[in-house]
């Protein structure tokens, strides 16, 4: 999993609430466990005029042209600015696997859905919640100048608007370590690599049976 550190990047605004994670990425995609090309399917039903089916070529769908991802001004956003109980619904973790496929590694939002919240930080995607008059300033920021930029730190859990505003967000400090260093549950279990081979050494030797093989 990529670390999360400091991180500037364009800002997309997204203003709609209760985005609900088949919105994120439609069912008839979770057709893989694989954590990559969701990416081109993020948000379909509001980037496509037509409806997606797996495998299929995006190239010369068409796109509805008032989506804010379909604006060349927020062409390879990766902060996705959103409102209230974003990621609600299914608990499908292909919803933040879209989004970091997409080239997201934040979303700021005054509130999300518990599940969807967690199954970011498993995945190196930052949710940050800020109070709601907060994201409207930033929604306003965003969308008065093309190609705003907002810069999050997360070691000092600052949010800076593009006008230098700073906003402070809070984060679990087991999650922000795991965020920094790039651990995730996988990571997380390799750090005790040398206890478990001493464990496994140890109980071959008090039970050598339990790891013979079976005869056919």
């Amino acid at each position: 999993m990529r670390p999360f550190t400091k991180h500037t990047g364009l800002a997309a605004p997204l203003d709609l609430a209760n985005v609900d994670t088949d919105m994120i990425i439609p069912k008839q995609f979770l057709k893989s466990i694989k954590r990559t090309g969701f990416g081109k399917n993020l948000f379909d039903e509001l980037r496509y005029e037509d409806e997606g089916q797996p495998d299929q070529e995006c190239t010369g769908r068409p796109l509805r042209e008032d989506f804010v991802l379909n604006l060349p001004s927020y062409k390879d956003s990766s902060v996705l600015l959103a409102r209230q109980n974003f990621g609600c619904g299914s608990s499908r973790e292909h919803a933040p696997w879209a989004l970091d496929d997409y080239g997201f590694r934040s979303i700021i939002a005054p509130s999300f859905a518990d599940i969807f919240y967690n199954n970011c930080f498993k995945n190196g995607l930052l949710p940050i919640v800020l109070a709601a008059e907060e994201v409207d300033q930033l929604f306003v920021e965003v969308t008065a100048q093309e190609g705003a930029q907002i810069t999050i730190d997360l070691e000092n859990q600052k949010v800076t608007s593009p006008t230098g505003a700073e906003f402070s967000f809070e984060v679990d400090s087991f999650r922000k370590h795991c965020l920094l260093n790039g651990l995730d549950d996988i990571g997380l279990t390799l750090q005790q690599e040398d206890s478990i081979r001493s464990y496994e050494e140890k109980r071959m030797n008090e039970a050598p049976w339990l790891f013979l093989s079976r005869e056919k």
